[in-house]
């Protein structure tokens, strides 16, 4: 795990976010264009509900979630009860990041794309075709 959560050296939220909107700048525009109605925050950890609901050994496993209903399992007739979200974890994107010697920015567009591919209901295999395409 990350040296120090203390680390002031350690980008903070707001970093992260601008990360993740450059990140979403640089996927592919037709699948930027059809995730205008979902949210994206930035928090340091999943909350103990989501640890509990997805049985998390730590909320280090778990970098990024999508909160919503996948557009393929969508009916016309649905009305949309709440917004779609993704979630991305600071302090796991962080200590992925730092365990992989991978560049921080990397982790997190890869984690927004694997969010978003789970919005449209994509497999993993679609997930890293967006991945090398983009």
């Amino acid at each position: 795990m990350l040296h120090s959560v203390m680390n002031t050296d350690l980008p903070d939220i707001d970093t992260l976010e601008r990360m993740a909107a450059r990140a979403f700048d640089a996927i592919p525009q037709a699948l930027r264009e059809q995730v205008a109605n979902v949210s994206f925050r930035v928090v340091d950890l999943p909350d103990p509900q989501t640890c509990e609901d997805l049985d998390l050994a730590s909320p280090y496993d778990l970098l990024g979630l999508y909160q919503g209903i996948p557009i393929d399992q969508r009916s016309v007739l649905d009305v949309s009860q709440h917004v779609d979200m993704i979630f991305l974890y600071r302090l796991p994107l962080l200590n992925y990041a730092e365990a992989e010697g991978a560049d921080v920015f990397d982790v997190v567009r890869n984690v927004l794309v694997h969010e978003i591919g789970h919005h449209f209901g994509f497999s993993d295999d679609e997930m890293d075709a967006i991945e090398t395409e983009g």
